[in-house]
C-alpha cells in the first residue's frame, strides 16, 4: 500500500472518530486530547535525545498529558488552572535538574527542551475552550465551531500539495522543507478561503447559527493558512534538527502525532483569539 492510499484509509477512520471524540467533549476530549499531548511529548523527546541531549522525559511526558485534564477540571469548577500553576511546575523541573542533571549533562538544556516538550504538543488543549466557546450553544454547534479551524488546516495541507505537485516551479524554504513551493503555499490559502466559504455558508450557519462578516471570514482563512503552514515549517525545522524524517511512525501514511497535527499546534490557540474577534450569532 502506497504512502497515498495509508493516508486516505486512515483518513477514512480518523476522521469520524475525531468528530465523535469532539461530539461527546467533557472528560472524554479531556483524556484524548493528554493522549495526543503525552505522546506528543515523548515523540519531541525522542527526537532531542536523538540530537543528544537529554530532558526529562517522564515528567514532562506526565505534566504534558494533565494539562487537558487540568483544563477540564477547571471548566467544571474542580480546579483553577492559572498561569501560578504554571509558574510553580516550572520551579519544581528548574529544582529538580539539580539532582536529575548536575553540572555535566547540560542541565540548561535539559530544562528548556523539557518544558518546549510539555508547551508545544499541549497546544492542541486549545481544542476544548473552542469546543466549549461561549457562542457555541450544545454539543452539535460546540462540534461544527471546532471542526471549522480544523477544516480549514486540512484544505489547505490539501491544497498546497496539490496545487504544489501540478504548479510548483520555486521552492519556499529548500533548506527546511525542499518539498514545499511558493504556488504551493498561495494554492493551500486559496482553497482554504473557499473552504471557509462553503463551511459557514453549509454548516456553521445553520447547524450552530453562527456566522462571520465577509472581511471578517477572510482575514480568519488566510490567517488560520498561513498560521498552519508556518506550524508545518517548524517541525520540519524540529526533524531536520534531530536528524530524523518522522517524529515517529504512530500513524500509518503520517508518521507521529506531531507530523499530523503540527499544523494545528499553532491553528489552535490562533484560531481561539480570532474566533472571540470575528464570530457572530447568526441572524435568525
Amino acid at each position: 500500500m502506497n504512502e497515498l492510499a495509508k493516508r486516505i484509509l486512515f483518513a477514512l477512520v480518523g476522521a469520524p472518530l475525531t468528530i465523535a471524540l469532539i461530539y461527546f467533549g467533557s472528560w472524554v476530549l479531556a483524556t484524548a486530547l493528554g493522549v495526543i499531548a503525552a505522546l506528543g511529548a515523548w515523540e519531541l523527546y525522542r527526537m532531542t535525545r536523538n540530537a543528544g541531549n537529554e530532558p526529562l522525559d517522564t515528567a514532562g511526558i506526565v505534566i504534558a498529558a494533565c494539562v487537558p485534564l487540568l483544563v477540564h477540571a477547571t471548566y467544571l469548577g474542580i480546579f483553577r488552572a492559572t498561569v501560578t500553576v504554571a509558574v510553580l511546575i516550572c520551579l519544581a523541573l528548574t529544582a529538580g535538574v539539580i539532582w536529575a542533571r548536575g553540572t555535566a549533562r547540560r542541565p540548561l538544556a535539559s530544562l528548556a527542551l523539557t518544558v518546549m516538550g510539555i508547551i508545544y504538543p499541549s497546544l492542541v488543549t486549545y481544542m476544548y475552550p473552542i469546543r466549549y466557546h461561549d457562542y457555541a450553544v450544545g454539543a452539535t454547534a460546540g462540534t461544527v465551531l471546532l471542526m471549522f479551524p480544523i477544516i480549514l488546516t486540512w484544505s489547505t495541507d490539501t491544497g498546497a500539495y496539490f496545487v504544489g505537485r501540478t504548479l510548483g516551479r520555486h521552492k519556499l524554504i529548500p533548506s527546511v522543507s525542499p518539498a514545499k513551493t511558493v504556488e504551493g503555499a498561495i494554492g493551500g490559502v486559496l482553497v482554504a478561503v473557499l473552504a471557509a466559504w462553503l463551511y459557514v455558508m453549509f454548516l456553521l450557519k445553520p447547524m450552530a447559527q453562527l456566522t462571520m462578516l465577509p472581511v471578517g471570514l477572510t482575514v480568519f482563512a488566510i490567517v488560520i493558512s498561513v498560521v498552519g503552514q508556518t506550524g508545518d515549517l517548524v517541525e520540519s525545522l524540529f526533524k531536520r534538527d534531530a536528524g530524523v524524517k518522522d517524529s515517529s511512525a504512530l500513524l500509518p501514511g503520517h508518521g507521529g502525532i506531531l507530523d499530523r497535527f503540527d499544523s494545528l499546534l499553532f491553528v489552535l490557540p490562533v484560531a481561539y483569539v480570532l474566533l472571540g474577534y470575528f464570530l457572530k450569532a447568526a441572524p435568525a
